[in-house]
């Protein structure tokens, strides 16, 4: 598990210096080692956590001539099967490792060699032969890989921070930060500047040394099936269910060093160290966050599964002056992200990290699986398609006349819209009329799912899909690797812990999409085969309790510890002036929340980060190069509020 850093300049010599201050910049990804490799204008570096081959492990790795070099990070899992397959071929091997495999696939099958790699990855090749750079993001996006094509070259690494000591020219992107606004995250291929990107999960790029570029796909998800095939038995899919994700779990065991699991207590972390427990003979390290208010927490449920499988567990309470994270958490991710469960992430990965290097966890279970309530809630709201279209539209119209905060006046909104994917995409961070009247309309993105489609073609399926199957696929396509892993990866490696996620294995994710969602969910429940085909290995109150998630009592914090910090921001001159929120409008939701009349901590959460990142971002401009941001957020450059999805 590593950091990777470099670039493919055009004409100017690469520099070690210049490679080694962006490595420098992700230390914490990988302080093990460090390792970079320059070739006339071409520059790869690497920062390494040694999980696999301790000893001669070391990056970049070269094959036998020297004209083709890797920089890796991640772990491949099929590296034996692989290695002994190219070792028949007549390639010789130096080291142990992983990576190593890497650069004699490449040899011998070129961009197609990622189809190949069973595992976690970003990617960069240096072919000399061809003085051509390769780029690789594994399929799900578990390993985050940013680049950008600037006029002297294509440049490339693992966070944004490491841009920063090459002081690019670097602009905001208004659509990037719209999406932010609705979302609470900024979607891949997007980042919070227009010149650098994220390479898409499954994605390949190449770039010449002219600096032209091109892109490719190795892998895509299958659309999901809404119902059984006559031939389908539920029996038989609860049994290929737990051989596949039994050999998930165990593909996910080699390691050279110690490893545990992150133990929520919720079914799809418990069903991993279940997993683990039955097929290892020393007991399972576990580790399990959990709050004061009691309504948050999950150690009970954690314990439970803890004293069935006689696990090794820990566990670590989140108290409230945790809220002084903020700002630090703010500067890891890089760019505006307000999922709060990164506070609870951040404090277990710090925690599992004083006594493992690496964890297993259930992240992808919910995507796959249809475990979120959004994907209830579409079930549930199914019965407004049903209702005549001119009673829909006078609901809307009513809902209209209504006042900001009146009962039910958001339901009726949701009733007038066309169908169920565009209500789906109406009940985001921000519902309706707090955004109708919280944010300038430059500032909103159109709930509209055509409008969506086209910023984010690859989380759409084609034509008039069903809802519910739609909605399914966008969290699997969009917000798994916009949301759930980039919080899981950035956390972690902040703590150089390295995580593995068995329920994103592509074969048991593959066959996940197989499985009907009448299988899968109903109003009120979700992942309901997993519960059939593994429920049996769980206790039973684990099994009834209702799903909390990683819920965090932002709430109540914002009403105490968080108050100050809350109020001192958002009203504060320097965030009025942005121009993204209505400040008497705001102020009416502070104080709405303050007097517990209404609950608005998710919106507060989301304009806190963003005014946090503007001021990290405002105080290291001259050093990240792209200088103060000017009130009003302008937005710099041709074409910078337009709607197309970037290439």
């Amino acid at each position: 598990m590593c950091g990777i850093a470099g670039y493919l300049r055009r004409e100017k010599p690469a520099a070690h210096t210049e490679i080694a201050l962006m490595c420098r910049q992700m230390v914490h990804r990988g302080p093990d080692d460090e390792g970079i490799h320059t070739d006339g204008t071409c520059g790869i570096g690497m920062r390494r956590l040694s999980i696999i081959d301790l000893q001669t492990g070391h990056q970049p790795v070269a094959n036998e001539q020297g004209d083709v070099w890797v920089v890796f990070n991640g772990e491949i899992y099929n590296y034996r099967e692989l290695r002994e397959r190219l070792a028949a071929r007549g390639h010789r091997f130096r080291t142990r490792s992983d990576t190593e495999v890497i650069v004699h696939l490449y040899e011998d099958h070129g961009a197609d060699c990622f189809e190949h790699l069973d595992g976690m990855f970003a990617i960069a090749i240096w072919d000399a032969r061809r003085r051509q750079l390769a780029l690789a993001r594994d399929r799900f996006g578990k390993k985050p890989l940013y680049y950008g094509v600037f006029p002297d070259g294509l440049y490339f690494a693992s966070e944004l921070s490491c841009f920063r000591p090459l002081r690019l020219p670097l602009s905001l992107d208004r659509t990037a930060l719209r999406l932010y606004l609705h979302f609470g995250y900024i979607p891949d291929p997007y980042s919070a500047f227009r010149e650098l990107r994220k390479l898409p999960p499954a994605t390949w790029l190449l770039c010449d040394r002219e600096g032209r570029t091109r892109q490719g796909r190795y892998w895509d998800l299958p659309p999901p099936v809404l119902e059984p095939d006559g031939r389908l038995r539920e029996e038989a899919v609860c049994e290929d269910l737990r051989e596949k994700f039994d050999q998930a779990v165990r593909r996910r065991l080699v390691a050279d060093v110690p490893l545990g699991a992150l133990l929520s207590g919720g079914l799809d972390s418990s069903s991993v160290v279940a997993s683990m427990a039955r097929q290892t003979e020393e007991p399972v390290h576990t580790f399990s966050v959990g709050f004061y208010e009691r309504e948050f927490s999950e150690l009970g449920l954690a314990r439970l599964v803890a004293r069935k499988y006689g696990t090794n567990h820990r566990e670590v309470v989140l108290e409230a002056d945790s809220v002084n994270l903020v700002p630090l958490l703010v500067k890891h991710f890089g760019e505006p992200f307000a999922d709060s469960s990164a506070i609870p992430t951040w404090m277990v990965s710090e925690f599992a990290s004083q006594h493992v290097k690496v964890v297993l966890t259930g992240d992808g279970g919910d995507e796959l699986f249809g475990g979120y309530r959004s994907l209830q809630r579409v079930l549930r709201l199914a019965w407004l398609d049903r209702v005549p279209r001119a009673l829909r539209r006078a609901a809307g119209r009513l809902a209209d006349t209504l006042p900001y905060a009146a009962y039910g006046k958001n339901l009726l909104h949701l009733c007038s819209r066309a169908n169920g994917l565009q209500r789906y995409f109406e009940d985001t961070i921000l519902l309706h009329y707090v955004k109708e009247n919280l944010i300038p309309a430059d500032w909103r993105l159109p709930a509209d799912p055509e409008a969506l489609e086209g910023l984010l073609p690859d989380g759409f399926l084609p034509g008039l899909a069903e809802p519910l199957l739609a909605a399914c696929y966008f969290e699997a396509k969009v917000q798994l690797s916009g949301d759930m892993l980039t919080k899981v990866d950035r956390m972690s490696m902040a703590h150089s812990l390295e995580v593995r996620c068995p329920m994103l294995d592509h074969r048991l994710a593959e066959f996940a999409m197989s499985i009907p969602m009448r299988w899968k969910i109903k109003p009120g429940a979700g992942k309901l085969i997993v519960r059939k085909a593994l429920g049996d290995r769980l206790p039973d109150e684990l099994l009834q309790a209702p799903k909390k998630g990683f819920s965090v009592p932002l709430a109540q914090w914002f009403r105490g510890p968080l108050r100050e910090m809350l109020w001192d921001l958002l009203t504060s001159r320097r965030f009025a002036e942005r121009g993204i929120v209505r400040p008497d409008f705001l102020r009416r939701l502070l104080a709405e929340h303050q007097s517990g009349r209404r609950d608005h901590r998710v919106v507060f959460w989301a304009l806190l980060v963003l005014e946090l990142w503007f001021r990290e971002m405002e105080d290291r401009g001259s050093e990240a190069g792209c200088g103060p941001a000017p009130a009003g957020i302008a937005v710099t450059g041709a074409g910078a509020d337009s709607p197309e999805a970037p290439s």
